[in-house]
């Protein structure tokens, strides 16, 4: 029995994926595997049973990644099940920016008891005027599983569209409407836009990508949108370009101290995935990804180790090691497990950075002596032995 430790509700749409060899525990000291959402699992010990984490949803930023690829746990995340969910919002706030639509609706809260409230709001309604998007540019910077989505729907809405992604993959790309102009100079987005949204996940290079150099480049009274991660736009420098007009409005899904009291900013408390559809994608896909792993060893939409799989096929066993990236390690394996005689009709090995991951098929089981040596190289993080 694999025991699963929810840290948040999970969807039961997703949890009823489960069968009858899984048990949901509240215990994360008996896990073998976690599912989360947004608690924070930074300061919590994890136990040796842990294999395998699963984030429904695509940031993982709440997850210790270093801590766990020291220890042989696989961290999984969801990467587009909930990019229709955070689309729809973005495609909101362009349309609250454009037009002031939330001062409107707290014109009419505070004169709900005016008797003459149908023939004020005809005098009050040019206080609330707006632009439409049609026609206007809009930058999306990062072509992953949103941004695609957000630069698709943008176009059809009429506007223009311009991208930004280093790193577009080749079926990335293929998604993307070819009315958009992808350009390789960030700038040249800076440049042009009257609408900048950025889809990038949060990393040490990432971190603040917004800041004043950049704003600087933009075009005065551009309006930023951030439903991504709260620390890609640096706070004060975006305090002092809505002081000083360059930036018309905020429009942000991760409110602080510093941006709940700016003017021009319209916040919503991080709503971008929190629909019943995307809880139930997320889900789904994060339980799927956590049963391939533990019962057949394949890693899909890992972010510490490399993808890797192999077909179920007739053997005795399937050896998974999690190790480091590092030279004849594949050779260590293999020739202890051919010392005692075992036969390996079929393998796998892929790295990312310095963790690696092999995939070993068996025609007989190994004694759980030679699994120990196997777990004695120098290197090896991690190994399991699923028996077929």
């Amino acid at each position: 029995m694999k025991k699963v430790c929810c840290l948040n509700p999970i969807s039961k749409k997703g949890t009823s994926h489960f069968t009858d060899e899984y048990e949901l525990t509240d215990q994360l000291a008996q896990a073998d595997a976690v599912l989360v959402r947004s608690a924070s699992m930074h300061e919590l010990d994890l136990p040796d049973s842990l294999d395998a984490i699963a984030r429904a949803g695509a940031g993982v930023n709440n997850i210790p990644l270093d801590k766990c690829t020291k220890k042989g746990i696989v961290v999984f995340n969801t990467p587009g099940a909930n990019a229709n969910g955070v689309k729809e919002l973005v495609l909101a706030g362009l349309l609250l920016a454009a037009r002031d639509i939330s001062g409107g609706i707290e014109w009419v809260h505070q004169n709900h008891d005016d008797a003459n409230i149908s023939k004020d709001m005809e005098k009050s309604k040019k206080l609330f005027a707006g632009t439409e998007i049609k026609g206007k540019t809009l930058g999306v910077i990062g072509l992953g599983a949103i941004g695609i989505e957000v630069a698709n729907a943008a176009y059809s809405l009429g506007m223009d569209v311009i991208g930004y992604d280093p790193y577009l993959s080749v079926s990335s790309a293929l998604r993307l409407s070819r009315a958009v102009h992808v350009v390789q100079n960030v700038d040249d987005l800076y440049r042009d836009s009257d609408y900048i949204t950025v889809h990038v996940p949060l990393l040490d290079s990432t971190r603040e990508k917004l800041n004043a150099d950049a704003i600087s480049k933009m075009k005065d009274g551009v309006v930023i949108l951030n439903y991504a991660r709260d620390l890609l736009v640096n706070d004060d420098d975006m305090a002092e370009a809505i002081k000083s007009g360059k930036v018309r409005k905020y429009m942000t899904d991760f409110p602080n101290v510093k941006t709940a009291n700016m003017e021009n900013v319209v916040a919503t408390p991080h709503l971008g995935a929190s629909t019943e559809e995307s809880e139930e994608n997320c889900a789904v896909m994060a339980v799927n990804e956590l049963r391939e792993y533990l019962e057949n060893g394949c890693i899909i939409n890992s972010v510490n180790y490399p993808n890797c799989s192999l077909p179920a096929e007739e053997c005795a066993c399937r050896i998974c090691i999690l190790n480091v990236n590092q030279p004849n390690m594949i050779v260590k394996f293999t020739s202890l497990l051919a010392d005692k005689g075992i036969n390996i009709p079929n393998m796998a090995n892929t790295s990312r950075g310095e963790a690696a991951y092999t995939l070993i098929d068996c025609d007989t089981c190994p004694e759980e002596s030679v699994i120990d040596q196997l777990r004695m190289i120098d290197g090896v993080r991690r190994v399991r032995v699923l028996y077929r």
